[in-house]
């Protein structure tokens, strides 16, 4: 039986700086989302990558006195090691600035060309660097000041190629009412019905005055613009994993693409900011060329630091790699996760999270670990025994057997803060009942029965922390795959396993060789 396909892409981010908090912020729930539909027993691929051309790369290498390509491949290098750091098991990493990548979108320039969606025209008008976007004068501040960058937007005159992007005004219109769950939150979609009400206008794909960037075919004096040669970052991976390049025309492009065991894209996982990009340019672009259009996008909010945006003149930036190397990796994860709502705008703060952390992973989950195994070391030689007859109308069995399930319906709607409170508000249940059945004191008792019940009890426990395991090792594959060590597993279990129970073995040694499960975390100095 095949595998059900899932293709997720973050952004291509832009490498004009080192990676910051929010890329590391849509790169652990890209990977999160991904390693859950693997989990569920699909063949899941996630792509990451960078982006690689425009004139704010060109102006920021200039200022270092180095070459836009050397500043590239130095923050490249930096995003993947920082995905290494974070443990993203992304499948490919799309570089805009490769051979292969510019050669295909100069053949899709042709193809939309040849529909008759590109012509050249004068066009004067506003733009901002920071954006890579055309600005309307309605949309600016005070001062003509980028709303998002607070950066003072550019005359701008050239003569350049355009898109014909009003001409599916009404098409995307069309697409965004037959598919009503393609953009998520739902209240983002309302933005971009908003962006189609006012009238879409034809936007330029090309620059003179920019050199860092794919040439026009035929017109060498212009480069193509960012985000035009950017989405196709998604798309051009699979190609030349397809075909040969030298193979690859205008004729057969369509068909090429339509043969793609991966695409359609899945999931487009994106910050808020870029939503007019993907939502509105890309789909406009792949119905031009006859393209299937991706299935669903999802548009998170932005971060900041103890209530306020994080910025240089502020001094209050996070750092990846220095909250990570201070309180580890299974930490980052989980309070970026489980204390955000995925999709709205979240903040940061650092008291907070160590509180937070403690509660969840020290305290919650780590002690009851640490209880359990401990009751079953000393009382029944950290094995399983046999013989036991576990109910599986217990509530207990019936919460732990439906848990997957309650996940999986939080997680296909992206409710990941959710999904994991889920998974904790079971490991509470699972607290409670070694709470309330006293196993310690049971198996001080001379009675047969009494030891029986203490017996079930700490089995029944570990047989939810099994399926606990399994659910949480995306969100914390670390962690995730410590606990599993315990159970004697060296990978999650499949799908199916995970709505069964009494699934330990008779005889198996369930023991903790490894050292605490988590560390609690004491009050240390701040980041910042």
């Amino acid at each position: 039986m095949n595998k059900q396909n899932f293709y997720l892409t973050t952004p291509l981010y832009y490498v004009n700086a080192e990676p910051h908090i929010g890329s590391a912020y849509t790169t652990m729930a890209a990977d999160t989302i991904c390693r859950f539909e693997k989990l569920k027993g699909k063949n899941a691929y996630l792509l990451t990558g960078v982006d690689e051309h425009g004139g704010k790369i060109e102006n920021t290498a200039k200022s270092r006195n180095i070459s836009p390509k050397a500043h590239c491949d130095e923050i490249t290098l930096k995003f993947e090691e920082l995905w290494k750091l974070l443990n993203i098991d992304y499948q490919r990493f799309s570089r805009t600035s490769s051979e292969n990548h510019n050669k295909i979108v100069q053949i899709f320039f042709e193809l939309v060309k040849a529909k008759g969606d590109i012509y050249q025209a004068e066009y004067k008008g506003l733009y901002c660097l920071a954006c890579e976007d055309f600005k309307n004068e309605r949309e600016l501040l005070e001062g003509k000041l980028c709303p998002t960058h607070k950066t003072q937007v550019q005359e701008y005159t050239e003569n350049n190629y355009f898109f014909a992007l009003s001409k599916y005004n009404e098409q995307i219109r069309q697409f965004l009412n037959d598919n009503p769950d393609f953009i998520y939150p739902q209240f983002r979609k309302h933005e971009v019905l908003a962006w189609l009400d006012e009238g879409l206008r034809d936007f330029p794909i090309s620059r003179n005055s920019v050199k860092w960037g794919i040439p026009i075919p035929d017109d060498k004096e212009q480069t193509i613009y960012v985000w035009f040669d950017a989405l196709l970052g998604y798309l051009s991976p699979l190609i030349e994993d397809k075909i040969n390049l030298q193979d690859l025309n205008i004729d057969n492009f369509a068909q090429i693409v339509k043969s793609l065991d991966l695409w359609p894209v899945s999931l487009h996982l994106i910050g808020k900011d870029i939503l007019r990009f993907h939502a509105v340019y890309w789909i406009a672009m792949l119905m031009s060329a006859e393209l299937p259009l991706p299935k669903r996008l999802f548009g998170h909010g932005f971060l900041t630091k103890d209530g306020e945006k994080m910025g240089k003149t502020l001094g209050n930036i996070i750092v990846p790699q220095e909250i990570i190397n201070k309180y580890g990796i299974d930490a980052i994860r989980f309070y970026f996760l489980f204390n955000i709502p995925f999709g709205q705008d979240g903040d940061f703060s650092e008291q907070i999270f160590i509180e937070t952390v403690n509660a969840y992973l020290a305290n919650r989950l780590g002690n009851l670990f640490s209880r359990v195994l401990k009751l079953l070391e000393n009382n029944l030689n950290s094995q399983i025994p046999a013989g036991l007859n576990l109910d599986f109308n217990s509530e207990i069995a019936q919460s732990g057997i439906s848990l997957a399930n309650k996940v999986d319906s939080l997680m296909h709607n992206f409710e990941l803060d959710l999904a994991l409170k889920e998974i904790f508000n079971y490991i509470d249940k699972l607290n409670l009942y070694l709470t309330e059945t006293k196993p310690w004191t049971l198996f001080k008792e001379e009675s047969e029965t009494a030891r029986q019940k203490a017996i079930i009890c700490l089995v029944e426990v570990l047989e939810g922390l099994r399926i606990v395991a399994n659910v949480l090792f995306p969100f914390m594959p670390d962690l995730g795959l410590k606990m599993l060590n315990i159970f004697n597993l060296t990978k999650t279990q499949n799908w199916e396993e995970l709505s069964k129970w009494a699934y330990l073995k008779p005889e198996s040694e369930i023991k903790n060789t490894q050292g605490a499960l988590f560390q609690r975390i004491e009050n240390i100095q701040k980041i910042n």
